[in-house]
């Protein structure tokens, strides 16, 4: 090989690379995934993402995880159940925020939705190594100590306390939507105009496509939910978050024992509804609905975001499908074997 055509492939190599780099320099950054909150956490932020913005938001799933997951006992929430009994507990301004919610859905709801409910769940152990069928007298013990007015806040020192030893509080039914408010904050203040936010089912559809379109959404089928979707929905600046059976759930002697408990019989919720799908601009509180009306049930439920003034799906165990006024035109059926009723 000659000196000049050696040359030659250098200098064409140097291009190369050249371009690459600032092709890369200026490519869009895909959609990144991390593990947060207990699940799989997808952000996309499109054209405007960076990955310093990426990062920040990731940390802050983290700064959220560490102060309400019952899973690490150095968290806020950790603090207040192991101090149950004993003595309040100081916390961040953040963890008062989010209890206070909680407490006032339990309100509305007269404990449907109910964050002390920490007991029943550590006893069932769904989705854990330790879950099992408990015994009655174990459900009984853990129901005397699920009563969220009971709960005291002090909010000029900034604690909680709970008085009975043995009750915990859980808010894993309201703490990712919570989380992803706080993404779209971030998005908002840092000039992002489109962008999709997945906490593990908690989806927020921020803005509107790049385009200029709105964002299409799926719902799942809950009785197929690894299959094609059961409804589509169009949508743009709003949360969607669902409640379903085939989230988390276990077997024993072809029973099937699914996460969402009903507070005042300690046991999962048998009803008539197999998913509730509820649509917002608040994905804190559309969380903390969608297992509320799951718990109170069809008939209650409806009611319930009637009253709210709240958008929401209930798909129902006999394939019809409940849709609020204000989410019909959103909602397009995929599955001709579920109705949308009249």
């Amino acid at each position: 090989m000659n000196q000049k055509f050696l040359l030659r492939i250098i200098i064409l190599l140097n291009i190369f690379f050249v371009a690459f780099f600032f092709i890369n320099c200026n490519a869009v950054l895909p959609a990144q995934q991390r593990i947060s909150m207990g699940t799989v956490c997808s952000i996309n932020l499109y054209s405007s993402g960076s990955q310093e913005l990426y990062d920040k938001m990731f940390q802050r799933l983290e700064q959220i995880d560490n102060l309400f997951s019952v899973n690490y006992s150095d968290s806020a929430v950790s603090k207040i159940n192991r101090a149950a009994g004993n003595a309040p507990v100081q916390v961040p301004a953040e963890v008062i925020l989010v209890l206070e919610n909680a407490l006032q859905v339990a309100k509305e709801t007269q404990g449907a939705f109910d964050p002390t409910i920490g007991a029943l769940v550590k006893l069932w152990g769904i989705g854990t190594e330790k879950q099992k069928v408990p015994s009655l007298s174990e459900i009984s013990a853990a129901l005397e100590l699920v009563d969220y007015r009971l709960v005291q806040i002090d909010y000029e020192a900034s604690t909680v306390f709970l008085p009975l030893s043995g009750m915990s509080i859980d808010l894993g039914g309201i703490a990712k939507g919570y989380a992803a408010d706080q993404l779209v904050q971030i998005a908002k203040d840092s000039g992002i105009e489109s962008a999709l936010f997945d906490l593990g089912g908690n989806i927020y559809a921020y803005g509107h496509k790049e385009e200029g379109s709105l964002w299409r959404v799926g719902i799942k089928n809950p009785l197929q939910p690894y299959g094609s979707p059961l409804a589509v929905l169009s949508l743009s600046n709003s949360t969607v978050v669902t409640s379903g059976t085939y989230e988390r759930f276990f077997e024993v002697d072809g029973i099937r024992y699914h996460h969402i408990l009903n507070p005042k019989t300690g046991f999962p919720v048998q009803g008539d509804i197999l998913s509730v799908t509820i649509l917002g601009s608040n994905s804190m509180l559309a969380d903390a609905f969608s297992t509320a009306v799951f718990v109170l049930g069809s008939d209650v439920g409806t009611e319930f975001l009637k009253v709210q003034n709240c958008e929401g799906i209930i798909v129902l165990s006999d394939k019809t499908v409940f849709v609020t006024d204000g989410a019909r035109e959103k909602t397009e059926i995929q599955l001709s074997d579920f109705k949308i009723q009249p």
